[in-house]
């Protein structure tokens, strides 16, 4: 194909067509085999947008642009749909969604009556969440819908109370060595953490994110202040490894505590 030319999305359909006739790889993926990179791929979407580059957002989105084109083009060898019964089933979606965009709803009412809808085609109101999203996010959105009938904490001092009795509960799991009971109770502190996040208004999976984001900048600074110094990690004590991870804190953000 002539490199200097402006493709379309119909090259690039051509394109995988080709792939999965001619390249041994694409030819033996499958929908389940795709799973793992139609993640990896969105997360680095996320990455790119963080980012601010705008070369790299673009070249990210095309990498998860291209996972919906495979998985249409295997369900077309298979002759269960392809990419335009995608793009109709997602135009009649966005369409029946936006009522006010689209025919004489008002806005205000848009929401309530999608709301409605939804809760009346499940069986349950957790119907919905997907169950392969990030663990703490999951735990938030599954809150979130049973916080709407009622199943919530009505104070903040009862989440701390609550959080307070699963480690009371999981210590105890370590003192009596129940090594079958301290995966369920530490699951069970998280997700107390995960509510009080909820309550006072966080999202707990963009808070964890950051402190990953701190935790790394941090041992970071540790292993350039020992390389400074002569010294491996391996060398250092714990309490030096300490002394640096506190500079770290008020160096690199200011922190005092």
């Amino acid at each position: 194909m002539n490199q200097s030319r402006r493709y379309t999305f119909q090259d690039l359909l051509e394109v995988m067509e080709k792939l999965r006739k001619e390249c041994p790889w694409d030819r033996e993926q499958t929908h389940e085999s795709l799973k793992k990179y139609l993640i990896e791929e969105a997360y680095e979407v996320l990455d790119a947008i963080d980012s601010g580059k705008d070369e790299k957002l673009k070249e990210e989105l095309g990498d998860l642009f291209l996972q919906p084109v495979f998985h249409s083009q295997i369900a077309k060898e298979r002759r269960a749909f392809d990419i335009n019964d995608v793009i109709d089933a997602l135009v009649k979606k966005l369409i029946e969604r936006h009522p006010h965009v689209f025919g004489d709803a008002k806005p205000e009412e848009v929401l309530k009556n999608w709301e409605k809808k939804k809760t009346e085609s499940r069986e349950s109101i957790l119907e919905g969440i997907p169950k392969h999203l990030p663990a703490l996010m999951r735990s938030q959105k599954l809150q979130d819908r049973a916080s709407r009938v009622g199943f919530d904490f009505e104070r903040i001092d009862q989440v701390f109370e609550k959080i307070e009795e699963e480690i009371s509960e999981l210590k105890d799991s370590l003192d009596k060595g129940e090594k079958e009971n301290i995966e369920h109770e530490i699951g069970d502190i998280l997700t107390a953490v995960v509510e009080l996040a909820r309550f006072v208004g966080v999202d707990a999976e963009t808070a964890l994110q950051k402190a990953n984001d701190r935790f790394v900048r941090r041992f970071t600074f540790i292993e350039k202040e020992a390389r400074k110094s002569g010294k491996t990690l391996e060398s250092m004590s714990l309490e030096e490894m300490d002394t640096l991870w506190l500079r770290a804190k008020k160096e690199l953000e200011g922190y005092e505590g």
